[in-house]
């Protein structure tokens, strides 16, 4: 009689699984593909550079106002100019002439 009330009662020895474990996996794995696609984007756009202490790396950008920044790395010191776009005035030596191709790449031609 004991045997046959045991399995009416329905408790089993064994627990029941929690269902929020699954969440905790999940979390897991969307970090891992954040950290994935953070190194992905920083090796495609080359700027792993930027980390290297033994890299020399010039940048530039500019805004949609204009103003341009020059950033340039030299071992491990970074600088940043930032250059307004108002023409500069004085007196001083011209040293060679600049020109812009069609691909948009500048070369300079020092005055002789």
């Amino acid at each position: 009689m004991r045997l046959l009330n045991r399995n009416k009662t329905g408790s089993s020895p064994v627990p029941l699984e929690d269902p929020i474990s699954g969440v905790a996996n999940l979390f897991d794995i969307s970090v891992v593909l954040i950290v994935a696609m953070i190194v992905a984007l920083m090796s495609a756009l080359n700027v792993l550079d930027l980390f290297n202490p033994e890299t020399e790396l010039t940048l530039t950008k500019k805004n949609k106002d204009g103003q341009m920044e020059i950033i340039s790395k030299k071992g491990r010191e970074v600088k940043v100019k930032r250059i307004s776009p108002e023409q500069a005035a004085g007196q001083g030596e011209r040293l060679g002439t600049a020109y812009q191709l069609d691909d948009g790449q500048v070369i300079y031609i020092p005055e002789e």
